[in-house]
């Protein structure tokens, strides 16, 4: 909600201010050019996401995702070991953490809804630290293949839209091991 009133704030503002430099024919053009240019790059991310989304459901025909998933779970387990006692919880889990390892956050999303879902139940309306900690993983999610960003690249012309990947695991790993760190501190300090 918040979001839409500094939009809209914006848009006001650019109004205001081409009508008052009398440049509001150039605030339209460059609208126009904005919608048009936020299309064509939506179409093609639309063809990106379609190809990395099949790469997904055939990796998950043939096994490599659960294959996956099973690699995480030692891992998992010790992060979240209440929300591992569930196998169906462990498994929304791990196929989370695998599809954001590929980059593919539209696919992850589901199932990370899903497990916190099942994590909350029970909890009164609480967050617990483990699905604190789920939502530190989700968010900060180590990628292997940032797909998304990489198909961003692509479609806005880059010539090599993977040569980001060493910045991307440093990044990633960074960002993970920070956002644990916080939230194990946080976790300590609410309770004391």
């Amino acid at each position: 909600m918040a979001m839409a009133w500094v939009w809209t704030g914006m848009v006001a503002l650019s109004v205001v201010y081409g009508l008052l430099n009398d440049t509001i024919g150039a605030v339209g053009s460059a609208a126009m050019e904005g919608a048009a240019a936020a299309v064509e790059l939506c179409l093609n991310m639309a063809g990106i996401m379609c190809l990395w989304s099949g790469v997904m459901s055939i990796m998950k025909a043939c096994g490599l995702m659960d294959g996956l998933s099973r690699l995480f779970r030692p891992i998992l387990s010790r992060l979240l070991p209440r929300a591992c006692r569930d196998p169906e919880t462990l498994a929304a889990l791990s196929g989370n953490v695998s599809a954001n390892l590929l980059g593919l956050g539209n696919a992850a999303t589901p199932l990370g809804i899903r497990a916190a879902q099942r994590m909350a139940a029970g909890t009164n309306g609480r967050a617990s630290d483990e699905l604190c900690t789920l939502v530190v993983l989700n968010t900060a999610s180590i990628q292997l293949l940032p797909t998304t960003v990489a198909g961003v690249r692509a479609a806005l012309g880059s010539g090599s839209a993977f040569d980001i990947l060493p910045a991307v695991w440093l990044a990633s790993l960074l960002s993970v091991a920070a956002g644990l760190t916080a939230a194990k501190i946080f976790s300590k300090l609410w309770r004391g």
